[in-house]
Parts: structure tokens; C-alpha cells; sequence
């Protein structure tokens, strides 16, 4: 007899589970609130930008969350506030920027961990009338300390917004505990 033991799991009403090589199943039914645990991805979110941005310096205006149909986020979501945006609990994130530009551009995620100095944490550089997408993975211990903001230096060019839908936009996603 083997013994299955299960740390993380948050399984839908209606969910079957299969059991390995045995084939066995388990019907979650309407009975399955007993099962979920907090060990899963508890927040998500999506910002973007609405219009577009001439020149460099940090992003700091004209942001917003999708409202385009269907849109949705996980937990109570991150919060801006001049372009700073803070973390909604503590946790390890994954942060992935996705900038649309007319012209080369640098484009940068850039942390801080005492609330002041804001250091490059990634750097993505688009060729002309391009998109690019870049990451980091965040440790945020201390909410109050350990923000994010979003930066462009380019000579001349535009980096492309637009409110009906993502072309420049940010992501947020709780991966788990820190």
C-alpha cells in the first residue's frame, strides 16, 4: 500500500485528480473546500500604459488596468501611485515588462529595496518598431520598502501606449512565499 501525501493543491468544485500510474481518481466534487491550501498563486495583476511617451525618464502617468472585457485579477492587486507601484503582501514576484517602441529605445524594471534608491533591475531594448518583453524575479519582504517602477531612455522615439488595449503593459504575479 502506498501513501500519497499532498502539500499544495487547490483543486476547483467538479475537479477529478488521477493518482500516478494507477489510474485511480478522486472526484472533488462540491465537497472539495477541505482540500485547498494558501500555497498557490495568490495574486496577479496587469497595468498599462494609455498613451504614448515621447523621450526618456521614468513612467510616471497615464497608467491603468486593462478595461477591456474579460479582464481579470487575482487578490487585492498592486497599487500605483506616480508610476511607483507597491506590492500587495509580501512575497516572491515575478514582474515581466512588455514595452512597444516606434524607435530604439532602453527600456528598464527597476526595484528598490529601502523605498528610495531605484537600481536597473532588467534592462529591455527593442529593436525599432518592435516589441520586447523582459523579467525579474522580486523578493519582497517588507511592503513598505520594496517597490517597482518602469523607465525609458531613448535619444528620440516612442514608447507606444494605448486604453483600449495591452501594447505597453506590466504584470505582476505572486509566486509564493518569501
Amino acid at each position: 500500500m502506498s501513501t500519497l501525501e499532498v502539500n499544495t493543491i487547490t483543486p476547483q468544485s467538479g475537479t477529478t485528480l488521477t493518482l500516478g500510474g494507477s489510474g485511480d481518481t478522486i472526484n472533488l466534487g462540491s465537497g472539495a473546500s477541505g482540500l485547498a491550501t494558501t500555497n498557490g498563486i495568490t495574486e496577479t495583476d496587469t497595468w498599462r500604459l494609455t498613451t504614448n511617451k515621447a523621450g526618456a525618464g521614468d513612467i510616471t502617468a497615464n497608467l491603468e488596468r486593462p478595461d477591456t472585457a474579460g479582464f481579470g485579477y487575482l487578490g487585492t492587486g498592486m497599487t500605483e501611485s506616480s508610476g511607483i507601484f507597491t506590492f500587495p503582501s509580501t512575497g516572491i514576484y515575478r514582474i515581466q515588462a512588455t514595452f512597444e517602441a516606434n524607435a530604439n529605445a532602453d527600456n528598464y524594471i527597476q526595484t528598490t529595496t529601502d523605498n528610495s534608491t531605484y537600481i536597473d533591475a532588467t534592462i529591455i531594448r527593442p529593436d525599432a518598431d518592435s516589441t520586447t518583453t523582459g523579467s525579474f524575479i522580486f523578493d519582497v519582504t517588507n511592503t513598505s520598502t520594496h517597490k517597482v517602477k518602469f523607465n525609458v531612455r531613448a535619444n528620440s522615439g516612442v514608447t507606444l501606449g494605448n486604453t483600449d488595449f495591452n501594447r505597453t503593459y506590466f504584470e505582476f504575479i505572486r509566486l509564493g512565499d518569501t
